[in-house]
């Protein structure tokens, strides 16, 4: 089955390569660095380090507390950190710089995942939340390089997928050394997609573990104060559609609550004038956070056209909407408001954070929505009921506290394993 799936790889390959160059039009991080995707480095590598994989900024986000405790603890360690996303590099070299070695994820062919181990030699591959590529986990096996999956989830939806193909994923489960798993749900579905149970083990989800800089907090006060007084209703990594939706309330909200200001954080950043262009069609008057312009009792939107900013963005705003929740995107992490204090709406579509997602509603620590309706009246009670309002947040910032951990039982497997 593998042999069958490389060789379709291999024809799909000039597909996969033309519509790398196409995002590049909206998104020219795309088409730089391509060559690592195939394997091709320049300069030589610091070999023998722990490899680290994450698909983009969410799984970024969560390895970095745990690269830092494995770095303080073992500074003689290298550290490599793989990316497929041009948002998830920017945020690798943003936050880790020159304490790591980056490069994009090669793709999942023999000649190219040989190239890669043969530049790098890792020591240890470890890859964040459900990962699977099938030539890349056996050329670790053959070479003996330990493999773990940590923080691992896997929804049902996914599961039934992989379930349809079982001769291709039971093969690459086997190579693995050890799935850590977020819950017991997941370490469930990884056993009947194939995984073998003693391979598989709750340890928490490192996402928890968060990490929020006083200087961020205090960089978001500073900008909400700039907003003079103005109640700042944020919707943050929203994807397309998402916006025309939650837009679609903005003059209601603002019948009732007058001194509203509407706060976007699109998840792309190739987005950035889609929104800006979607908001000033509705008649609406905006600012983008790029341009330092103040924000004036007319201003309706301000659109955060950056990255990296978001627990700062946070920090400045009332009342957050996570985005990816409305359409079948499956949600995005609602612990980082939750930690920062900030009352946290999301939508129905939650499937890849289910179960936080039905944790903090079951602690009252979150408002899930259904219709816009719901949104609407849930801005509107976070704004009138300051009880309320404080109840969420203090519930919401306990829930994370109590759950932190993961990262420290992670580090310590990850440490005998060296």
């Amino acid at each position: 089955m593998r042999q069958l799936y490389t060789f379709i790889f291999y024809l799909a390959l000039p597909a996969v390569l033309l519509r790398l160059y196409w995002r590049g039009f909206k998104a020219p991080e795309y088409r730089r660095r391509w060559r690592e995707r195939l394997g091709f480095y320049v300069g030589q590598a610091r070999q023998n380090p722990i490899w680290f994989h994450c698909v983009s900024v969410g799984e970024a986000e969560a390895a970095f507390p745990l690269i830092r405790l494995l770095r303080a603890e073992h500074p003689e360690q290298r550290f490599l950190v793989t990316t497929t996303t041009p948002t998830g590099s920017a945020r690798v070299r943003a936050v880790l710089d020159a304490q790591v070695e980056h490069v994009y994820l090669p793709y999942d062919l023999p000649l190219v995942v040989q190239r890669f181990l043969s530049h790098f030699r890792p020591k240890m591959a470890v890859f964040l939340e459900k990962e699977v590529w099938p030539n890349l986990f056996a050329a670790c096996a053959e070479q003996k390089i330990p493999l773990f999956v940590i923080n691992a989830r896997l929804s049902a939806r996914s599961a039934q997928a992989y379930k349809k193909i079982p001769a291709l994923i039971q093969p690459a489960l086997q190579c693995v050394s050890l799935i850590a798993t977020q819950a017991e749900a997941d370490r469930l579905r990884f056993m009947e997609i194939g995984a073998d149970a003693e391979r598989v083990a709750v340890l928490g989800n490192v996402k928890f573990d968060l990490r929020i800089d006083d200087g961020v907090i205090a960089a978001g006060r500073a900008l909400k104060r700039q907003f003079a007084g103005r109640f700042v209703w944020m919707l943050a990594s929203t994807h397309q559609d998402e916006e025309a939706q939650l837009l679609s309330l903005f003059a209601g909200l603002k019948q009732r609550i007058p001194q509203l200001l509407l706060m976007i954080a699109p998840r792309h950043p190739e987005r950035f004038l889609t929104v800006r262009k979607l908001c000033l069609e509705q008649g609406l008057t905006v600012v983008m956070r790029s341009e330092n312009l103040p924000v004036s009792e007319a201003t309706d939107v301000y659109i955060a056209d950056s990255m990296g900013e978001l627990k700062l963005l946070y920090a400045a705003v009332d009342v957050a909407f996570v985005g990816g929740s409305l359409v079948p995107v499956g949600g995005h992490n609602v612990l980082e408001p939750a930690l920062i204090g900030v009352p946290v709406l999301f939508g129905p579509q939650m499937f890849n954070f289910a179960e936080i997602a039905e944790r903090i509603l079951a602690e009252q620590a979150a408002v899930q929505c259904a219709t816009m309706d719901a949104v609407m009246a849930a801005v509107l009670q976070i704004h009138a009921d300051t009880d309320f309002k404080d109840k969420l947040t203090a519930k919401a910032k306990a829930f994370v506290l109590h759950n932190q951990g993961a990262t420290r039982r992670i580090a310590d497997t990850l440490i005998r394993a060296l």
